[in-house]
C-alpha cells in the first residue's frame, strides 16, 4: 500500500529512501537519483501538458507527460517497478493544519473527525478524497490543543499521477507534495515563515520550534507584490494573535531574478528579516525546492 500524502518526511522516513524520487509541476519534472552525491535532473513540459487543480484532473496530455518522464528515467528491461518518491504540486491538494481540544486515539475515527471537519471547507468530495494526516506535538501551541497536519485530495487526481509513474516503471510508495517536502529546508528553531512561489501558486508555512502552526495555498491571480502581501498581512496577525510571538524571520523560495525586488518590499512593508530558502544542494527555485527537501530528509533519517 502506497505512503500516500504523507505530512512530514525526516521523521517517516525510516526505510531506505528509494533511488528516485520526482518533483511535478506545470513547468515539469524535476528528478533526483539518490546517489552520494545526488544528480539532479529537470525534463520541461510543453505548454498543455500539465493544469494543476484541486477539483479536476491536472493532466491534459498524458502521453506528453510520460514521454519526459521517460527521457528522465527510461523504463527498465527486466519491467520490475522501481521504487520511487512522488511530490505532487502544492495546489492540487487541500494542506492544513486543524487544531483539537481533544483527538480520539483509534485511527478510524480520527478520519472520521477529520473528514466531519474539512467537510465545507474545501471544493471536492470529502468523503471520497484522498486523506493523511500526522498529530504534531506541541511546542508553543495553545495549552491543552491537539494540532494536525492534514493533506486531502481527490483520489481521482492522485490515482491519475499513479498510473502514469506505474506505466513508467516506477511503484511510488511514497507521495507528499512540493511544499510539505519543502519545509525540510526551514532551520530548526524559533518561529519562521516560509513562503513558497510556483508561478501562479503560493504556498506559506508557519513553523514553530519546527513544528507546523499554519499552512496555506493560494492561486494568486496576478502574481504582483501586493496581491502577495494581501495573504501575508493575515498570515502574521495569525501569528500575532494566536502564538503571540514575533517571527524570527521569513524564508523566500521561488523568485528567482526578482528576489531582491521582493526581499526589499517585504522587509519594508513586514518589519521582518527576509532571507533566501537554502540548501546544500543547489538554490531552491519554483520547481524543485521539493526535491531539494527530499534530499534534505535522506541525509538526516
Amino acid at each position: 500500500m502506497s505512503k500516500r500524502l504523507l505530512p512530514s518526511l525526516s521523521k517517516l522516513l525510516k526505510d531506505p529512501p528509494p533511488l528516485f524520487a520526482f518533483e511535478i509541476s506545470e513547468a515539469g519534472i524535476a528528478c533526483a537519483q539518490l546517489l552520494h552525491p545526488p544528480r539532479l535532473f529537470f525534463q520541461e513540459f510543453e505548454p498543455d501538458v500539465l493544469a494543476v487543480s484541486p477539483v479536476r484532473d491536472n493532466i491534459l496530455r498524458p502521453e506528453g507527460f510520460l514521454a519526459q518522464l521517460r527521457v528522465i528515467a527510461p523504463v527498465n528491461s527486466n519491467k520490475k517497478l522501481r521504487p520511487a518518491a512522488v511530490l505532487l504540486p502544492d495546489y492540487s491538494v487541500r494542506l492544513s493544519v486543524v487544531d483539537f481540544d481533544e483527538f480520539p486515539s483509534d485511527h478510524k475515527e480520527q478520519a472520521t473527525l477529520l473528514r466531519f471537519r474539512l467537510k465545507r471547507s474545501v471544493p471536492f468530495d470529502v468523503d471520497s478524497a484522498v486523506l493523511s494526516y500526522w498529530p504534531q506535538a506541541s511546542a508553543g501551541g495553545k495549552k491543552g490543543k491537539v494540532e494536525v497536519v492534514v493533506a486531502l485530495a481527490p483520489a481521482e487526481i492522485v490515482g491519475r499521477y499513479e498510473i502514469l509513474f506505474r506505466e513508467a516503471g516506477f511503484h511510488p510508495g511514497f507521495i507528499s507534495t512540493s511544499a510539505l517536502a519543502a519545509l525540510e529546508l526551514v532551520p530548526p528553531g524559533g518561529l519562521k515563515i516560509m513562503v513558497k512561489r510556483s508561478r501562479r501558486v503560493l504556498s506559506i508555512a508557519v513553523l514553530q520550534a519546527g513544528v507546523l502552526r499554519l499552512l496555506r495555498t493560494i492561486e494568486i491571480a496576478e502574481a504582483s507584490l501586493d496581491e502577495m502581501l494581501s495573504h501575508l498581512f493575515p498570515t502574521l496577525a495569525f501569528v500575532e494573535d494566536e502564538l503571540a510571538v514575533k517571527p524570527d524571520g521569513m524564508l523566500l523560495c521561488g523568485f528567482a531574478s526578482d528576489f531582491e525586488q521582493v526581499r526589499e518590499r517585504f522587509v519594508k512593508e513586514l518589519g521582518l528579516p527576509v532571507d533566501g530558502l537554502q540548501s546544500r544542494y543547489g538554490a531552491p527555485g519554483e520547481f524543485n525546492a521539493g526535491i531539494l527537501g527530499y534530499l534534505e530528509a535522506t541525509e538526516e533519517s
